[in-house]
């Protein structure tokens, strides 16, 4: 059997941390959690697969712990600030937070931003079940089965590969030739990045109330496309 990926939640937020417990464990996670950083942060690496850490505890900078694991290891984190300012968003990966969440935030967004860190770090295995749950849609990576606002919505392989991977990196901005290397395999050299615009143009058919005014995947101009949680 697979181990389970271990998180570490450390926030002040008895509430926060409570319902972060809940839904982790529900959905494949060893959780621990704790009030407050530990005063040494070298036995962490060893004991767990990522962190989620709050900036804003009590009596101490997150971003100072942050600062110490940081020179401890390259152990994966993830910041969560009740702050929208984007000064500290930048600040923090800039300190090499490997993501960051504005509280409140989607449990959703938070779950997807999880497995995408764990991925890209290699730690820990996945959950045996792969669920994405944005609320109004619904993406089973088992199953391949994709629900919007409770219907059933059938989507060819290759639109639920690049849904998958938009939405397994939320609000990540991708230009048209990372999705290309990403979800085809491939590049405008061998082939039309056009491709990449038809097929956003059909999963938007799908799972958008109106496509030209999209609520899931965004496009940023000049950019690229994003997945908005």
């Amino acid at each position: 059997m697979s181990r389970r990926p271990r998180i570490l939640v450390i926030d002040d937020d008895p509430q926060v941390r409570s319902l972060l417990r809940r839904v982790l464990t529900a959905d494949g996670y060893s959780v621990a959690e704790e009030q407050a950083a530990p005063a040494s942060v070298a036995h962490l690496e060893d004991e767990h697969d990522l962190v989620l850490l709050d900036v804003g505890l009590e009596g101490e900078d997150g971003r100072d712990v942050l600062h110490r694991i940081r020179e401890a290891g390259d152990l994966p984190v993830i910041m969560l600030t009740g702050a929208g300012d984007e000064t500290d968003r930048i600040v923090g990966l800039k300190l090499g937070a490997d993501d960051y969440v504005t509280k409140p935030f989607s449990v959703g967004e938070l779950e997807a931003r999880i497995q995408s860190v764990l991925r890209r770090s290699r730690r820990g295995e996945a959950p045996q079940t792969h669920r994405l749950d944005f609320g109004g849609l619904v993406v089973d990576l088992d199953t391949r089965d994709v629900v919007v606002e409770g219907r059933p919505v059938a989507l060819t392989a290759k639109e639920f590969d690049l849904l998958v991977f938009l939405a397994q990196s939320p609000r990540q901005v991708f230009s048209r030739e990372q999705l290309l290397r990403q979800v085809w395999d491939s590049s405008s050299a061998w082939q039309d990045d056009a491709t990449v615009t038809e097929h956003i143009r059909r999963v938007r058919r799908r799972i958008e109330r109106d496509p030209l005014e999209p609520r899931w995947i965004v496009t940023v101009r000049g950019a690229g496309y994003r997945f908005e949680p």
